[in-house]
């Protein structure tokens, strides 16, 4: 199995999580995060005065799915959080050992 966390732009969460579901995703746990990459964030005017806003606000989606389907995922994600401006974000795959299913203690791919 694979966890896949992906940090998008919060605007793009509607489209991306509509895709998913697309491609038989129905469960996934959305956090609101910030963060700043390259870019080191980013300068804002209020009042007349300008500052930077160190931390720009994402969202990360978590999703653990069998290895079968982590490479559709990933490619979903991309192509529909994907605006080709900086900033879109990243998707980071890792390996998952055990998922449990607290409420039935089924495990591995049956308690996804």
């Amino acid at each position: 199995m694979k966890r896949i966390e992906a940090v998008i732009k919060p605007h793009m969460l509607e489209a991306v999580k509509e895709r998913l579901g697309q491609i038989g995703i129905s469960g996934m746990t959305i956090t609101e995060v910030r963060g700043f990459g390259r870019t080191g964030g980013k300068t804002e005017v209020y009042r007349g005065s300008a500052y930077v806003v160190d931390f720009v606000p994402k969202v990360r989606v978590d999703i653990v799915v069998p290895d079968s389907m982590a490479a559709d995922v990933v490619e979903a994600i991309a192509a529909t959080a994907r605006t080709g401006k900086i900033g879109d974000g990243k998707i980071f795959v890792t390996p998952v050992d055990e998922v449990v299913r607290i409420r039935t203690g089924e495990r591995g791919e049956d308690a996804l």
